[in-house]
């Protein structure tokens, strides 16, 4: 068993810090019970990390000592491997934007999958599943608009339009108003006002 422990941390030394380990993709090594054992001796031993079922990241190792990969590593990195699009909530898009000074105090994000918590070290980050036009555009300006407006809500959302087109590019406030059919109604109804209006 030990050999296939070794030949795990082998593997996982070679890829990049911060670079996920699915138990799946090291198969080849041998079984699944006896990845997932050598998986749980490594992280027992703090040579791996465990983010969520299956998924093991490597730890960060500088001259202070070893600590887990930052959040949006681990989340941009579990979404590589999954083929998920995860994004920030609407909090951190509206904190981001400059339409609301309220910090978000848990890492949540949303995500095309399912909904689950991932352990980073000690810290939990809460993956929400989200409708489709709220991961719309991604990691783009237009789309950190989109679900800032669907945290903000119907009342906020034409005040907070009219900043966005003061503050945002032309181009990107034009994603946002392409982006409108695939919206609900009332926050399509707002993008309209404010931008034909």
């Amino acid at each position: 068993m030990q050999h296939l422990t070794e030949q795990i941390l082998a593997y996982s030394e070679g890829l990049p810090e911060g670079t996920p380990v699915a138990a799946k993709s090291l198969l080849h090594l041998g079984n699944r019970a006896a990845v997932d054992q050598a998986l749980s001796r490594l992280t027992e031993r703090g040579q791996l990390i465990r983010a969520g079922r299956g998924v093991y990241l490597r730890p960060i190792t500088s001259r202070f000592g070893t600590r887990a990969p930052s959040v949006e590593q681990a989340v941009e990195a579990i979404a590589i491997q999954r083929g998920e699009v995860i994004v920030s909530n609407g909090v951190a898009a509206a904190n981001a934007l400059g339409l609301t000074t309220q910090v978000p105090i848990r890492s949540v994000y949303l995500t095309s999958g399912r909904s689950r918590t991932m352990n980073l070290g000690k810290q939990v980050i809460e993956l929400r599943h989200a409708p489709r036009w709220q991961l719309s555009l991604a990691n783009r300006p237009a789309g950190e608009a989109v679900r800032a407006l669907a945290w903000l809500g119907p009342e906020k959302a034409e005040e907070a339009l009219k900043t966005l087109k003061r503050k945002m590019p032309a181009g990107a406030f034009g994603e946002l108003v392409a982006v409108a059919p695939q919206l609900p109604t009332w926050l399509a109804r707002s993008v309209g006002k404010t931008a034909y209006g």
